[in-house]
Order: C-alpha cells, then structure tokens, then sequence
C-alpha cells in the first residue's frame, strides 16, 4: 500500500513539474512614425496565419507569407509577416523604404 501511495505521489509530483507556467510577459518598443514592435517569448503560442496579416508577402525579400511566417511587426495599426527574423528588423529600420515600393 506505501508503494502505490509513494508512486501515486510521484506521478502527481512529476506532472506538475512539467506543466508550463502561464508567466510569459509582453514587451512593448514605441519608436516613431507609430512602429510598434511586440516580442513574445517563443514559446508563445498565439500563431499568426497568413489570412490574419495586412501582407501577402514578406516586403523585404518577397517571400509569400503563406510560404510561412516566422516573425511580425505592426506598422500603422497593420500587421505585417516576414519569413525570418533578419527580415523583419531590416524592415523595421526603415519601414517607409518597402511600404512605398510595391
């Protein structure tokens, strides 16, 4: 009977080790001209789909985002996705540059 209990106790020690806490925080950059950058930890799991973005394509190297999206940025109350990381901050440096060329 302590052998069941012991193990029972374990099992419920173990699964709540494992369970992710829900302390993931959001970060806000205001810079101008109304760039607003969201870092989310990437672990996050809200997903942006390429029906849910004011892009159809990356404006820095002209991937389309339904290739897939891996990072994003808001410009102008827009959301705009970038197939890489690198992508985003090159457009993000100047922004005006790949919205003005379409």
């Amino acid at each position: 009977m302590k052998n069941i209990v012991f193990v029972f106790t374990a099992t419920l020690f173990v699964a709540a080790c494992n369970t992710p806490s829900d302390k993931s925080t959001t970060q806000e950059i205001n810079t101008p001209d109304s760039l607003v950058m969201t870092a989310k930890p990437t672990d996050s799991l809200s997903v942006y789909t390429a029906e849910m973005l004011d892009s159809k394509k990356d404006h820095v190297c002209g991937m389309p985002v339904s290739a897939g999206i891996s990072d994003t940025a808001h410009f102008n109350a827009k959301v705009y996705g970038f197939c890489s990381k690198e992508c985003k901050d090159e457009f993000v440096e100047a922004p005006d540059k790949y919205l003005s060329v379409k």
